[in-house]
């Protein structure tokens, strides 16, 4: 298989499932783009009102590390508006929100993948049919290194070869900054590679997305969170890693990604919503509905505040990308008809 050949068919793949993630409930792709377009500067389904109905009980919401810490603070602010419900938040990874919608430990699935078919069974079989899936951000899944190192960027043959032992795209095997096109004292330095612990969805995605599903090098250290990844890169001058674009700090630099003809896409909103970014996604919340398809008042006026202005703003602030108001809007939408 010729190496160009499989890197840009790849990369065309990649770019129609990320759309077919991110509108499969949605619009129609040529409409989504028009409006994200038109709405560059226009976040989240509009302002918040939280009415006259009294909320009380208890939110339980479970999974993605890579938002822990963002629904911390939409817990805290949607806690302030109803005093009445008290959310709780376990960012332990993405695996961890299916059994727990399953075994109803959890009301609200936090998910940096969607589903796998294996989990929509068994929900499927528990309550006779599919959860309901939100996107509620978007997200940019980054290839960070120590602040220090020069490096320009890297194909998808190349991160594939930094991470991989199976190496399905093609490439040679990356073992120094030598590997890499790095010249000088950078030449001969082994690279350290820094991923995420298996129950992460950004784990799935990345070994789905730049391995093409192969097999991780044992070599790989670990890391079980996404804060400590970035901050274990930005301690080591010769590591590499990946993790949210949220998650950036001074310590380290995001590399951009080289598409077809050597051309470098920053992993910026821009690159993510016209897919020349190839490891953008969605970041889903996934909850619970009746069989008339109606969910508790609590949990949609929860999901209503998350994809409303004030809670996408500060998910600006905190570094990742919200949701167009279009999107945000049919979101909220299909969250009212069940």
């Amino acid at each position: 298989m010729n190496q160009g050949q499989s890197i840009g068919g790849i990369h065309s793949k990649l770019l129609i499932g990320f759309w077919i993630q991110l509108i499969v409930f949605v619009l129609p792709l040529f409409s989504l783009k028009l409006h994200a377009q038109a709405e560059s500067e226009a976040f989240g389904s509009g302002s918040y009102v939280s009415g006259d109905e009294v909320l009380l009980g208890r939110i339980s919401a479970m999974g993605s590390d890579t938002l822990s810490n963002v629904m911390a603070v939409w817990s805290f602010q949607f806690s302030e508006l109803h005093p009445g419900v008290t959310v709780e938040v376990e960012g332990k990874g993405s695996s961890t929100a299916p059994p727990g919608l399953i075994e109803g430990t959890a009301d609200i699935g936090v998910m940096s993948r969607r589903m796998t078919a294996a989990e929509l069974l068994q929900f499927s079989e528990k309550y006779g049919r599919k959860p309901l899936a939100i996107p509620v951000a978007l997200d940019a899944v980054v290839l960070y290194v120590n602040a220090a190192n020069p490096i320009k960027g890297m194909s998808l043959a190349e991160v594939d070869g930094v991470f991989s032992e199976t190496r399905l795209l093609g490439g040679e095997s990356k073992n120094t900054w030598g590997d890499l096109g790095l010249t000088g004292l950078w030449a001969l330095r082994p690279i350290s590679v820094y991923g995420r612990n298996s129950a992460s969805g950004t784990y799935a995605f990345f070994k789905g997305r730049t391995l093409a599903a192969g097999n991780f090098r044992k070599s790989v250290q670990q890391i079980p969170g996404s804060s400590a990844l970035v901050q274990a890169v930005g301690r080591d001058p010769y590591a590499i890693g990946y993790s949210g674009i949220g998650y950036k700090t001074s310590g380290v630099r995001a590399i951009p990604i080289y598409g077809e003809n050597r051309v470098l896409f920053e992993p910026n909103f821009e690159n993510c919503m016209n897919g020349q970014y190839p490891l953008a996604r969605p970041i889903y919340i996934y909850v619970v509905d009746s069989e008339l398809g109606a969910i508790s008042p609590k949990i949609e006026a929860f999901v209503r505040y998350i994809l409303s202005e004030q809670a996408q703003e500060f998910l600006a602030i905190e570094g990742f990308y919200p949701m167009p108001r279009s999107l945000a809007i049919s979101m909220v939408s299909r969250l009212e008809q069940g």
